[in-house]
């Protein structure tokens, strides 16, 4: 289903992210999940991309695989950073003839301990200019149309904390507006662990006249040492001093039982994200987009304590 058609005015969507494994027993193991979770009916599932286009055969791999092996609908991620006009073209080829329908454009990181590279070789400094080359692909496709005459539909990121290289918050909302403007259908936004973030960036969003749909994107701490990692990761997540003395409580709370202390940080994780779905759905989000760090447990949980079944519930 293409991008512009995905989300209801009147209920919310409930979408995964998974990222490629590295190996073949990754794989196995990542599809595992994959099927413990297709039950919860997503609306569709994503795919990350990694630094520099490090994991693109993974990506395309798992994005096929997913295509052809569940009911799912994939979204897959695509960045500019380390790639020719060529390159693009040639990946957004592939995903038309296998029947993808949507990518979720991104600028992207150059790999932290990659070669050295100009990107001005890049095609595409921009997620904008990415943008608008997906958007026009079908007008250069060779005849070969994709299904939908609208051609790919678009998904783009947001920052309800802020973009980590762009403190300027007012040119920040403008640079959104000027990818919504070049064709794209909805924003998922980084991860946050404060819903004021999330709804003070959705009304600056409709100041700026930006009315597509925007989804927010929840991860569940699962561990603290995952927490750590997320705080380096992603730059600028702000974590809430009630969720750190939460963590901490779980951390120190179990007499030196490490087993007990990581079990009692995953509760934590999980329930904090629940509240924050719960929260948003009764706020009238657009659509919820779950980390799900490749693994199943924690996404059913949160389905489970949300009392619902599956995403149908919720319309």
């Amino acid at each position: 289903m293409h991008a512009a058609d995905l989300f209801h005015p009147d209920h919310p969507t409930v979408s995964f992210e998974f990222f490629p494994p590295k190996n073949e027993a990754g794989s196995e193991t990542l599809f595992a999940h994959i099927a413990d979770l297709v039950p919860l009916k997503p609306s569709f599932v994503s795919v990350t991309y990694g630094a520099g286009g490090g994991t693109r055969q993974l990506t395309q791999e798992l994005v096929f695989r997913i295509k052809r092996e569940t009911p799912l609908g994939v979204v897959p991620h695509l960045t500019c950073v380390y790639h020719t006009e060529a390159e693009i073209y040639d990946i957004l080829e592939q995903y038309a003839s296998n029947g993808i329908e949507n990518i979720l454009c991104l600028a992207g990181d150059p790999p932290v301990n990659g070669p050295r590279f100009d990107r001005n070789r890049d095609a595409f400094r921009h997620a904008v200019d990415l943008v608008k080359f997906v958007k026009s692909f079908s007008d250069r496709h060779g005849g070969r149309e994709i299904e939908d005459t609208r051609g790919f539909g678009v998904v783009v990121a947001g920052f309800p904390e802020g973009h980590p290289e762009c403190p300027n918050r007012l040119l920040e909302i403008d640079y959104l507006k000027a990818k919504v403007d070049a064709g794209a259908d909805a924003i998922i936004t980084q991860l946050f662990f404060d819903n004021r973030d999330f709804y003070d960036f959705r009304e600056r969003c409709t100041l700026a006249g930006i009315t597509i749909p925007i989804i927010a994107g929840v991860m569940p701490i699962t561990s603290a040492s995952g927490m750590r990692r997320m705080a380096e990761l992603a730059g600028g997540t702000r974590f809430p001093a009630s969720l750190l003395r939460a963590v901490d409580r779980a951390v120190n709370g179990h007499g030196g039982d490490e087993a007990a202390a990581r079990d009692a940080v995953r509760r934590v994780g999980v329930h904090w994200a629940t509240e924050q779905c719960r929260d948003l759905i009764d706020h009238d989000v657009r659509g919820i987009h779950l980390y799900t760090l490749n693994r199943s447990t924690a996404t059913r949980d949160i389905y489970a304590t949300l009392g619902i079944r599956d995403s149908v519930a919720l319309r």
